[in-house]
């Protein structure tokens, strides 16, 4: 089971990323709405995972996965943007984030982008549990 932080300026995928964590056997430690909540709540709570917006009021995505490095370079950022934002994913990737996903999210995804950086909780294909060595 991971801790994880989700960062999202928009109730709805908050709401929805929690669920599908929780349905993958993890727990959401706080939901953050902004990349300067991200910053302080990383600081205390320190989160196995991160899912980070890139575009929220206050602080971005990208200032936030920039900030969030320079006290904890080990943290995994997951990035969860929309079409048409390849361009900033980049910028995440290069500021320290793991991976990206595109929106809409949904369960699958999510489970793909968490085994990509965490194998043991890959998808077993001929169903759907989860192998946790």
């Amino acid at each position: 089971m991971l801790n994880v932080l989700i960062v999202d300026d928009s109730l709805i995928i908050r709401k929805n990323v929690h669920k599908y964590l929780a349905h993958l056997g993890h727990k959401v430690i706080r939901e953050a709405k902004t990349g300067a909540e991200a910053v302080e709540d990383c600081k205390e709570l320190k989160p196995d995972l991160i899912t980070m917006d890139i575009t929220m009021p206050d602080m971005d995505g990208i200032t936030a996965v920039a900030k969030i490095k320079q006290f904890d370079k080990k943290v995994p950022i997951i990035m969860v943007t929309s079409h048409g934002q390849e361009d900033l994913v980049v910028s995440a990737l290069k500021a320290g984030a793991k991976g990206y996903i595109l929106k809409p999210i949904n369960e699958d995804k999510l489970a793909k982008a968490i085994a990509t950086i965490f194998p043991k909780y890959k998808i077993q294909e001929d169903d759907d549990e989860f192998l946790d060595d």
